[in-house]
């Protein structure tokens, strides 16, 4: 077999010549070998057929008379077979034409039969017009596909916007809502209070009531103040302005911290918190964007624990700090795990304010931007178990 030069990034043209005869070969390999072409030989019909399953030719020129498998023969077997029923096939043959084999070659699916001894300009102009043909075929096969890939990018990037525009829609819709909420507590006790003082009810104003109205006005405002802040946090990660400051930072006393500050929040989910921390952890980290983190697995796990005590595990080796918050909820599907650190994306509580989906999304990020990662290991029935894992690090010099 011979292999032939070829253009720098272009697929040769491929040619196949069967001949039980050496010489012959070598001289019809002579007349149609190009810098553009490959020119595989074979001897037998059996080794034809090798070489027909693995490779896609362009073209066929088979001898009539060889031992064993003869030309008709092959050719019967390759219009049999979906891989090579298309090749061109031309016949050679040695043979007078009062034997009438041109005939059975265009009975076989032949589209050409030529006689020995050739005529080197006449064989290589029929060459040259089948492997144009097949240039041009496999130059409309490329196109085709190219197309069709051109139309799956454009079908994709459809779907993808109708799937932001959805998201956006929601977006806005959650967006109002959960404003909504602290919006109206707030105005319907401005409202009793104006009440109050129209009708000159100064006793309404005591100390343990204002103490009250303080703390529940205090809590509608920092739940718009986080909305308002996890916003700013998606427009900051996605232009890429998300500060990080790392200082000293220690593990413990941060979860004994948050899970006391959030104890009311599960008292209200009818659960507990249970901190697994023996060990004081540090590690070169921001300070404020871990708790940010932390607090977010821990009202999910509130969220979404479906009331049972919610497992904060803390470990750490001389490399990594691991966090893991573990609920007992009706844990997560496979598929359900791809989206949940996708932004806008929520799942169905047991009651407790969902927020606008943005919570694991910028945890994930923050994770990232701090060299480490975010993942939850789950399955239906089972609970969930969120990890942030994260490299301690050392302080620039």
């Amino acid at each position: 077999m011979n292999h032939v030069a070829k253009e720098p990034n272009k697929e040769p043209t491929k040619l196949l010549i069967v001949d039980d005869l050496a010489e012959n070969l070598r001289a019809l390999n002579a007349i149609i070998r190009a810098d553009d072409r490959a020119v595989y030989q074979a001897m037998s019909g059996e080794e034809a057929l090798t070489l027909l399953l693995e490779h896609d030719f362009a073209l066929a020129i088979l001898d009539v008379q060889m031992p064993g498998m003869d030309g008709f023969e092959l050719a019967e077997l390759m219009r049999g077979t979906d891989k090579t029923r298309h090749i061109p096939i031309v016949f050679v043959s040695a043979a007078g034409k009062e034997l009438n084999y041109a005939f059975k070659g265009y009975e076989t699916g032949a589209v050409d039969f030529l006689y020995k001894p050739l005529d080197p300009d006449a064989v290589r102009s029929k060459v040259n017009v089948f492997v144009d043909l097949h240039c041009q075929r496999m130059e409309i096969r490329r196109r085709v596909e190219e197309q069709q890939a051109t139309m799956n990018e454009l079908r994709a990037a459809q779907e993808e916007l109708r799937y932001a525009l959805r998201m956006r829609d929601e977006f806005m819709s959650m967006v109002a809502h959960e404003l909504r909420t602290p919006l109206n507590t707030l105005f319907l006790e401005t409202q009793m209070r104006k009440m109050q003082l129209d009708r000159g009810n100064l006793e309404a104003f005591g100390e343990d009531a204002l103490t009250k109205m303080v703390a529940r006005d205090e809590r509608q405002i920092q739940a718009m103040i986080r909305l308002i802040d996890d916003m700013l946090d998606v427009s900051r990660i996605r232009s890429g302005v998300l500060s990080i400051r790392p200082g000293w930072t220690e593990l413990q006393d941060m979860l004994r911290r948050l899970t006391s500050d959030l104890s009311r929040q599960a008292q209200d989910a009818g659960t507990t918190f249970e901190l697994d921390a023996p060990q004081a952890v540090s590690g070169w980290w921001d300070e404020f964007r871990i708790e940010q983190v932390i607090v977010n697995l821990l009202t999910n796990a509130l969220r979404y624990g479906g009331g049972k005590p919610v497992s904060i595990r803390l470990v750490a080796t001389e490399a990594e700090a691991r966090v893991d918050v573990i609920d007992q909820g009706p844990g997560i599907d496979e598929a359900m795990q791809a989206r949940i650190f996708l932004p806008y994306e929520r799942g169905a509580g047991n009651g407790v304010p969902s927020g606008l989906g943005l919570g694991l999304y910028i945890s994930r990020q923050l994770a990232e931007a701090h060299k480490g990662t975010l993942t939850v290991a789950s399955k239906p029935g089972e609970g969930s178990v969120f990890s942030l894992v994260l490299p301690r690090g050392t302080p620039p010099a």
